[in-house]
């Protein structure tokens, strides 16, 4: 005779709801990401330019020839901009490169690179009243500490007459960073100050063969 045998039952352990940790996690991953917009700067450095001047000069160049128009003349514009740099991070910031594009109201980018430091006495020589209106330059290779501030002039020279500058659609200057990539600034109109010295174009002759 065959007796009914029942099926086997294992005991299971009950279920762990997950819906508790999973919240959890979320709010953890949250005050993270609140925390990290908070203290991380939307920004590598804050630029700002303090002042800028203009010295539009007029260059005769001369020749001891004797054809017929031996002569020709240059008109160029030297630009002095102060800018002052704020770091921003908790890493220092080094200076690679300064350049700046202005815009003509035609359309046309005339893109140019800061003058060297080393040249910066040969330009001062051949224009003697542009010495006065420079100050203290800001240097590539300058390291900027973290939440300290740098500032110092940069000199610009564009082939360009003053008119065109006055008339320009923008004037950007960028700073390259040696690891942080580069940052542009608009030299407005609002900062330049010209004063009486660059007023007139500054006339100045070198010879040529």
């Amino acid at each position: 005779m065959l007796m009914p045998v029942s099926d086997p039952k294992f005991a299971q352990p009950a279920r762990r709801n997950l819906l508790v940790p999973v919240l959890l996690a979320f709010l953890i991953l949250g005050i993270v990401l609140a925390l990290l917009l908070r203290f991380t700067p939307h920004r590598t450095a804050d630029l700002n330019i303090v002042r800028t001047t203009i010295y539009p000069t007029h260059t005769v160049f001369k020749s001891d020839s004797i054809i017929v128009a031996n002569q020709h003349t240059e008109d160029a514009l030297y630009v002095l901009t102060t800018l002052r740099i704020d770091d921003r991070l908790h890493l220092p910031l080094f200076l690679k490169d300064f350049t700046a594009t202005l815009t003509t109201a035609e359309g046309e980018e005339i893109t140019t690179s800061a003058v060297e430091k080393p040249d910066l006495e040969n330009v001062y020589t051949s224009f003697p009243a542009l010495k006065p209106l420079a100050s203290e330059p800001l240097l590539r290779d300058t390291m900027i500490s973290p939440g300290q501030s740098a500032e110092g002039m940069i000199l610009l020279h564009f082939p360009v007459t003053k008119e065109v500058w006055d008339h320009r659609r923008t004037a950007v200057l960028n700073i390259d960073l040696y690891h942080q990539g580069q940052q542009g600034v608009l030299i407005g109109r609002g900062s330049e100050v010209i004063p009486n010295a660059a007023s007139t174009p500054a006339p100045a002759s070198s010879p040529t063969n």
